[in-house]
């Protein structure tokens, strides 16, 4: 008798271990798109990560894109299963993959809406946007929406297509455009407000502010239950009410102040914006 429980036992545990692991003990992706640098990236978004985990029962891990277009196919293509993405890449997928469930939007200063700045040297002659015509502009990444979509736009505006300026370089992402501007290899560029903040104190200054446009947004996998869609949402709108939210919102960006609803009719207005410059014959 002792024999056949043994038996028993030990194909109830080959049986049982040759399933693969359910949903709930494999981690979620948090994939977010280079717009800094991926170590810093992680430093920033490493305790949300962890909040999420506790919220949801399971390990939630960073992954960081290779660049913006990387970051539009894995979103598109579920290979993450929440991500945050600014707010052309949103589009952009949207147009190719299609909606997603969108789960929340930044809020800064109580505010969903931010800004990118065209920056040169404290130093320059570079007053205004007319007086780049001519010079050397450093973009981000060619799907950033502060460091190369509406900069672009602002610059056709102003009767300054690509083939009007000195020169322009794609340096990935805003602090890169930032440095390069410091050290002097270019003569103007285009960052998010948060990263001339930064750097405006080594020697930065501002010739035009962008309109504002709709906050960064967190989207969902295709393929997570609508229970754990409902869990993140909630976890998310609830985490400035937490005893440590502060802290974690402040990580992620300073000025930080809640993530909130958002609806996609909230980009419209950008739609229109890249509309636009896909008239122009501009690429994006």
């Amino acid at each position: 008798m002792k024999k056949i429980f043994l038996i028993a036992a030990i194909i109830f545990a080959v049986v049982f271990y040759s399933f693969p692991a359910t949903s709930e003990d494999k981690p979620l992706i948090l994939g977010i798109h280079p717009y800094l640098a991926a170590s810093l990236i992680h430093k920033r978004f490493t305790p949300l990560a962890e909040y999420l985990s506790k919220k949801v029962g399971q390990p939630v891990i960073i992954k960081v894109a290779q660049d913006y277009h990387d970051h539009i196919e894995r979103v598109g293509k579920n290979e993450v299963h929440i991500a945050l993405t600014g707010p052309v890449l949103y589009l952009k997928m949207v147009e190719k993959y299609g909606h997603k469930s969108i789960l929340a939007r930044f809020e800064a200063n109580k505010k969903t809406f931010f800004r990118g700045v065209i920056i040169t040297r404290k130093n320059s002659p570079i007053k205004s946007l007319s007086d780049i015509k001519g010079k050397r502009f450093a973009f981000g990444d060619p799907n950033s929406t502060m460091s190369h979509v509406i900069p672009r736009f602002m610059l056709l505006e102003a009767g300054i297509p690509l083939k009007k300026l000195g020169s322009h370089s794609f340096l990935k992402n805003h602090c890169n455009v930032a440095l390069g501007v410091l050290i002097g290899d270019y003569d103007a560029g285009a960052v998010k407000e948060e990263v001339f903040n930064r750097y405006e104190d080594r020697g930065l200054k501002a010739i035009a502010r962008t309109p504002f446009i709709p906050e960064y947004i967190f989207v969902a996998d295709d393929n997570l239950s609508a229970r754990t869609v409902q869990t993140l949402r909630e976890a998310l709108y609830n985490l400035k009410n937490e005893t440590n939210g502060k802290e974690i919102l402040s990580a992620i960006k300073q000025n930080l102040t809640g993530l909130v609803p958002c609806k996609d009719a909230n980009y419209k207005n950008l739609r229109k914006i890249m509309r636009t410059l896909e008239e122009q014959d501009v690429k994006l």
